[in-house]
Order: structure tokens, then C-alpha cells, then sequence
């Protein structure tokens, strides 16, 4: 499952459950040699050579500051919060995958980031506090001003267009992980069973008889 892929595909569209699935159907895993005898790391499986060096060089770089990551650990904890059938946005690791996906993709760190100072902002005029200091109600509050493009005032179109590309992130990021597909309740291909010709059909034919 290469999620990186799977937010590429999508496009930050509008998210299609059909396609998160799709992209995220396990493949054919090539068992990699280890000459030095080292521990492979699993999600290097399948993964070309160029790639894993690629992958290692971003997640040894960072992008956004402690209190950016903070942000955006409550902000996608807003958007997939934990309940009793599945764990939250952060249980999931996405504020991992936002980290490494704006730096594999920088189209998205200077939105990013400047939607996270629009949002702290909007909290200081407001309650005289950053977002993360703030008291969940007052998040909600602002999140609710954002959260719904067709009823936001004009005033707030940054923080629409913010608000929308974090939670296509977080979505993508939550849907690809186990925990996410888990609460899709997505089981994979599965054999069928034959159980005979259903009763009506038989009856329809007159063959109701004949078995």
C-alpha cells in the first residue's frame, strides 16, 4: 500500500471511498534479499531502490515546527475524531503522513502553512490564544466557520480553501492505513459460495421438483 500514491491518484479531489480501496489492494510483495543482514523495513517492500533513498532523505528532513505539528494533530483530530468503532485521525499517524506528504509534494507546504498561521490568527482576534491553547468549544466554533464552503462568509475563503485541503489530507491519510480501512469495514475479495439455485427461480421454471 504506498499512500503517497494513493493521495497522487486522487488528486486532493473530492475523496472517493472506491478509489481509497482500490489503491490500497495489497500487491504482489517482492521478498528482498538482505545481504547485510539488516532488518527490512516493511514498508520498504516492493519498493525500487531510488525510492527507499527517496523516502529516507524526507523522513530525515522537517518541515513543520512542534507547535505546526501540535496544530494539526488537533485540527485532523477535529476532522476524524476517536470513537467507540475506530481510533482518531492522530491514532492513525496522520499528522506523520501531512509531514511527509508536503515535503514529497511542496505544492502544499507554503497553503499549509500559511493556512495554520491564518487559523492561530483567527484564535488570537477571537479568544487572545493560539488554536491548540484554545478550549475545544472555541475550536469548534472556527472549524465550524470553515468546515462548510456554501454557508462560510466571504471573509473566511482562506480559511475554507485551508480547512478543505487539510481534510482531503487527512482523510487520504486516515483511509489508507489499517486502521482506516478497518473502519470502512472493508474485508478485500473474498470466494464466493454456491448455495444452489435460489427456491423462486427454480418455482419460476417449474423446476422446483427436479432437486
Amino acid at each position: 500500500m504506498n499512500r503517497r500514491d494513493s493521495l497522487k491518484a486522487i488528486g486532493l479531489g473530492t475523496l472517493s471511498t472506491a478509489l481509497l480501496l482500490d489503491a490500497c489492494k495489497p500487491g504482489t510483495k517482492k521478498q528482498a534479499e538482505d545481504t547485510n543482514d539488516e532488518k527490512i523495513n516493511p514498508s520498504d517492500e516492493g519498493r525500487l531502490p531510488g525510492e527507499i533513498e527517496h523516502n529516507k532523505k524526507l523522513n530525515a528532513e522537517k518541515f513543520f515546527t512542534e507547535h505546526e505539528m501540535a496544530t494539526i494533530t488537533v485540527l485532523g483530530d477535529i476532522i476524524i475524531p476517536k470513537d467507540a468503532h475506530s481510533g482518531s485521525a492522530s491514532d492513525a499517524k496522520v499528522p506523520e503522513f501531512i509531514e511527509f506528504i508536503v515535503k514529497d509534494m511542496p505544492e502544499h507546504q507554503t497553503p499549509m502553512r500559511g493556512g495554520l498561521r491564518w487559523l492561530d490568527l483567527q484564535c488570537l482576534n477571537r479568544y487572545g490564544k493560539a488554536f491548540v491553547d484554545a478550549s475545544n468549544a472555541q475550536q469548534i466554533e472556527i472549524v465550524t466557520d470553515i468546515a462548510y464552503p456554501k454557508k462560510a462568509k466571504p471573509e473566511m475563503h482562506t480559511g475554507v480553501v485551508f480547512f478543505n485541503r487539510m481534510r482531503n489530507l487527512t482523510a487520504t491519510g486516515f483511509f489508507t492505513t489499517r486502521i482506516g480501512i478497518d473502519d470502512l469495514g472493508y474485508m478485500g475479495n473474498s470466494p464466493g459460495k454456491w448455495t444452489g439455485v435460489p427456491p423462486d427461480v427454480l418455482k419460476h421454471y417449474g423446476m422446483e421438483d427436479v432437486v
